[in-house]
């Protein structure tokens, strides 16, 4: 018999009401409720103006940070409906930003084609807001309704007269709600430049007032996709004859039913490296996991290219295909989809899942491509050349990779690396470090603790694989070694298939331990960009960690006390800090007797000391290595790490100011 604890009936089950339901699981909404969700906010604000601009009434979009961290987006256009709703009879602004599933997107008489399509934008962000203002010009007069967390504080009223139109919404992000508040220059200025690429003149402003001197930027591109596929190819060596990006626009027949309309715009241009950068949008929305449109890309792609070299007898009866990674090796590509009606498998719009625009971007890529292809048969002979090459290097890749499977797990002494593995064999309680140099690796040996943690020393620099060939960084002993004792296999060099398998992970932490000082950073960053490359989901897992070792050890008798460094911080600061805290004064003001230590390398720490400040579980600190922003991560991989040294000086002189633990 159940007990009255055990009782299940209907006062059990509670009903969300209005907004309710987001501020409980904000999540759903928004994805998540650390940095990433709080700029969510934004775009589901900015997402609004610019389906006015994909309409046709508006050309300009403003958006700041103010110096509280609050957030003001303007555009010019329509405005938002003031007018009282004829079925909820209230002010339709009061409607749209408080009621879910509320909005002019539902049956395509407002907007043919919108990035917001479920009416729950506005109204979301209200709830996560603990503040929001919201000012309307339309039909000569100005409007004003005041928001807080879901709900109305001040009713909508006519604050003054304008003969401009447009929305204005400032919200203030409910610090109840979200891990930060602090929105991220870099990551605003990144998305907006993007929207400006997307569509042709349209004006975007970004301004950010935490700083003594307001931080003003301005994005405008009179060549759509076009520019916006040389700015991802910035800093890199683009194939002879193809400076200028190849452009393909097409759409559905005009007779098409409104449920099968689209248009689909295509910029592509290859380079001399080897990875691929293709990024999808549909409506404006970036789609990171892509989705049909990008699966009718890749199709015509591949098809058309093998169709052109077979008919022009680039590629003989007998030879097989190219394949879709051999073509699309060190291409740079957008392709960005507009369709009255997109369905995306989440309100957070990672992937288009509309099936007929896979046949609709096939269509007009496979005619497009085709065309120019028949048109620049030079340029066409270098795509295939560069394919060529590309398919010559994934068969001795294969080779290689096969060569270190068939190693197997190795004994230590057979390893370049000299792998001292643990005892333990499971794997959730295993870690590697990846230590920097024979004397680092011979402390952490001794300093490690034998059961669970085992040590891989590299020699020198690892090869930098953003600027070589899939066979010369599987033929490296370096990289082989890393392969065969995490155990996994690799992806390819587009982050998909290959023989990796994350089950086969030997190791469930991963720990990069190399020295505080630039050329640690140097090797860091290189192993990075390899796991980046070819063991992404090892990444995405929450497998891969740095380490984090002391840059000064402040001694006082027989005791240290270790300073860590920020991020935030000088390192003047934080060991004038530390001897603040540490050192006592005596009674007439004066410091006790200490001495402080510079850790440069890891090898000046014995055993003990390495194992206390950077390898125990109790006391260390470990900085997990996530991708938030793949696209980000990606372009500054393959622009700092490729084949044009330019690009990299003109960034360190550019960000000099920023550096630290510069040994000079």
């Amino acid at each position: 018999m159940a007990t009255s604890n055990e009782s299940y009936d209907g006062s059990e089950i509670k009903v969300l009401k209005g907004l309710e339901a987001v501020r409980m699981r904000p999540a759903m909404y928004i994805g998540t409720t650390s940095t990433t969700g709080l700029h969510h906010l934004v775009w589901e604000i900015v997402d609004n103006s610019v389906d006015e601009v994909m309409a046709g009434f508006c050309t300009k979009i403003k958006v700041t940070v103010h110096a509280d961290n609050s957030i003001t987006v303007a555009d010019n256009g329509r405005g938002i409906p003031t007018d009282m709703h004829p079925t909820e009879h209230r002010p339709t602004l009061e409607v749209v930003l408080t009621i879910l599933h509320a909005g002019g997107k539902f049956d395509n008489s407002a907007y043919k084609v919108s990035g917001g399509l479920h009416g729950v934008g506005s109204s979301v962000v209200n709830a996560l807001s603990k503040r929001m203002v919201a000012q309307v010009k339309r039909d000569g007069h100005i409007f004003e309704l005041e928001l807080s967390r879901g709900k109305v504080t001040k009713e909508m009223r006519q604050v003054g007269t304008s003969k401009a139109t447009g929305t204005t919404i400032t919200f203030w992000p409910d610090d109840d709600i979200f891990e930060t508040t602090i929105f991220d220059y870099d990551t605003l200025r990144d998305r907006l430049q993007e929207i400006a690429f997307l569509n042709k003149n349209l004006k975007i402003i970004l301004t950010d007032e935490r700083e003594l001197t307001p931080r003003v930027e301005e994005f405008c591109s009179a060549g759509g996709i076009v520019d916006f596929v040389k700015f991802l190819n910035e800093g890199k060596e683009i194939l002879p004859g193809c400076s200028k990006p190849i452009y393909i626009e097409g759409g559905s027949e005009p007779d098409a039913p409104v449920s099968l309309k689209g248009e689909v715009e295509v910029a592509l241009q290859w380079n001399a490296g080897f990875s691929e950068i293709i990024m999808s949008f549909a409506n404006d929305i970036y789609t990171e996991e892509g989705g049909m449109h990008l699966e009718g890309f890749r199709t015509a792609l591949t098809k058309t290219v093998n169709d052109y070299a077979h008919n022009h007898r680039l590629l003989k009866e007998k030879e097989p295909n190219l394949t879709g990674d051999d073509i699309r090796e060190g291409m740079t590509a957008v392709v960005s989809v507009k369709l009255p009606d997109p369905q995306f498998e989440s309100q957070t719009k990672i992937k288009l899942g509309s099936s007929y625009m896979r046949a609709l971007t096939n269509r007009v890529v496979s005619t497009g491509l085709s065309e120019y292809l028949e048109e620049h048969p030079n340029q066409a002979k270098e795509i295939f050349r560069k394919a060529s090459q590309a398919a010559k290097g994934r068969l001795a890749a294969q080779k290689a990779r096969q060569a270190t499977r068939r190693k197997g797990l190795l004994a230590s002494a057979s390893l370049p690396g000299k792998l001292a593995d643990c005892s333990v064999r499971d794997p959730k309680m295993t870690e590697l470090f990846i230590v920097e140099g024979d004397s680092a690796g011979g402390s952490a040996k001794d300093g490690r603790r034998r059961d669970i943690q085992a040590i891989l020393p590299l020699r020198g620099k690892i090869l930098n694989v953003e600027r070589v060939g899939d066979h010369r960084a599987f033929s490296s002993e370096t990289i082989q070694s890393l392969i065969t004792a995490i155990g996994t296999g690799v992806t390819n060099s587009s982050g998909e298939g290959g023989d990796f398998s994350i089950e086969r992970a030997r190791y469930h932490k991963i720990i990069i331990m190399t020295d505080a000082d630039v050329d640690g950073a140097h090797i860091r960053i290189l192993l990075m960009t390899f796991f980046y490359k070819y063991m992404r989901p090892l990444i995405d897992a929450g497998y891969v960690y740095s380490a984090c070792p002391p840059i000064f050890g402040v001694k006082l008798g027989k005791k240290i006390h270790y300073v860590y460094p920020d991020s935030k911080t000088s390192e003047e600061t934080l060991l004038a800090q530390a001897i603040e805290r540490h050192v006592p004064t005596d009674a007439e003001g004066k410091q006790r007797k200490y001495s402080v230590q510079r850790y440069k390398g890891l090898g000046e720490m014995d055993p003990q000391q390495l194992a206390d400040t950077t390898m125990d579980p109790k006391s260390r600190i470990l900085q997990r290595i996530s991708i938030e922003d793949g696209q980000k991560a990606y372009l500054a991989v393959s622009r700092l790490m490729g084949t044009q040294v330019a690009y990299r000086r003109d960034y360190i002189e550019r960000h000099a100011k920023d550096a630290r633990f510069l040994d000079i």
